[in-house]
């Protein structure tokens, strides 16, 4: 199914258009395998082992409650009978209807909020449930984690024509906005103090740049609009974008004080085939800039990766159409992420006191075999969704 994202794609860079087909391809036949035995509920990630004929060994480990609604969030946008197919017989709306029986055992704020987003985008009858219990959990009091935050403003956005949500999505709103240091356009890791260490109060990561200006987009769009959460969004975005690395790289740790780079490694696939594209194509499709540029340049490192150029581990691809994953990560291979502890220390010392020295001693030349099912619902997400 070819949709406008995908024919923009198509139109602006040709070549890129089969790499997205195939890796929409490999999301919906990756997917069945990650479901739980009981297939009610997804892993939390499918492990690959290598043996030393050269074969492999894939494992479901642990279950995600988030990772089953981000699915049924992406899954939704794909025909009923494909969706039937990924989800071992129901529709993504009976899937979140699972996941909305579930919510009184629920007492994680992102959790409920991802449940209520399905809910609302999948139209299931029980989304006044799933909304009465992220208000039950949202305490307006105390500071959230800033991705968590803005996963309660993307639900409430996209319930509001189905349900009063306006008290509750102004306080949403309100909360992202403000949690921005002096001003600036990156979003911190928390909404306030008190979830994280001091030394470490600074820096923020790539997810706690794209869900927000992800949220406050849909919410600029979703009602009679909002000129200032659109503005935010698009300054946040054009600054990740001014910072992308020129292999297309999007970095993984920030300092929302500054707005500069922190730690780049690890590069995350999800970001470059899912997330990033999500977060940019909700914010054009809201009225905000055009970064296609910046997300056709992430797309690319998919297949043309330069930490792994020139070195055996590219040999081993990053997309496994086989066994139907996409591995996790690239990533530096140090002792107990070193870099990234001595960077954030270093940076809260002096902003932009990196020690490249370090870029040195631990180069980014490891890959991380696993591939997780919310990295496979935001690709179809992003590619097969749309605003509506």
């Amino acid at each position: 199914m070819t949709t406008s994202r995908l024919a923009a794609l198509g139109r602006d860079e040709p070549s890129l258009l089969p790499l997205a087909q195939r890796l929409l391809s490999l999301a919906e036949s990756g997917l069945p395998s990650m479901l739980l035995p009981g297939k009610e509920a997804f892993a939390f990630t499918l492990a690959g082992t290598r043996a030393p004929d050269g074969s492999w060994r894939v494992e479901q480990r642990g279950t995600s409650r988030r990772y089953a609604a981000i699915t049924a969030l992406g899954v939704h946008h794909l025909p009923e009978d494909r969706q039937r197919t990924v989800l071992a017989g129901r529709t993504a709306q009976e899937f979140t209807g699972l996941l909305v029986e579930s919510l009184p055992s629920v007492t994680n704020l992102g959790d409920a909020a991802l449940i209520a987003w399905a809910a609302a985008e999948t139209g299931h009858p029980k989304l006044s449930d799933a909304l009465a219990r992220v208000t039950a959990l949202d305490d307006h009091r105390r500071p959230q984690y800033t991705v968590e935050a803005a996963w309660v403003l993307s639900a409430l956005a996209a319930a509001r024509d189905a349900a009063d949500v306006e008290e509750h999505l102004t306080a949403a709103r309100g909360r992202l906005l403000r949690s921005r240091t002096g001003g600036g356009p990156l979003f911190p890791h928390a909404t306030g103090p008190g979830l994280l260490p001091w030394y470490r109060a600074h820096v923020s990561c790539f997810a706690d740049q794209t869900y927000p200006l992800q949220a406050l987009a849909r919410a600029h769009a979703s009602g009679p609009g909002d000129p200032e959460a659109l503005a935010a969004a698009e300054a946040c975005a054009a600054r990740i974008c001014e910072l992308q690395g020129e292999g297309g790289q999007w970095w993984w740790h920030y300092d929302a004080r500054t707005g500069g780079v922190v730690e780049g490694y690890p590069v995350y696939s999800v970001h470059q085939h899912a997330m990033a594209p999500t977060a940019l194509f909700d914010l054009a499709e809201a009225g905000g800039g055009d970064f296609s540029a910046a997300l056709r340049k992430g797309l690319r490192w998919m297949t043309d990766v330069p930490e792994l150029a020139g070195h055996p581990s590219a040999q081993e691809p990053l997309i496994l159409d086989e066994l139907g994953v996409t591995w996790r990560k690239v990533y530096r291979g140090d002792p107990k992420k070193a870099v990234r502890a001595v960077r954030g220390l270093s940076t809260r010392a002096a902003a932009g006191l990196r020690l490249r020295t370090l870029d040195r001693v631990y180069r980014p030349l490891s890959v991380d075999r696993e591939c997780r099912p919310y990295e496979f619902g935001w690709m179809l997400y992003a590619w097969q969704g749309g605003r509506v």
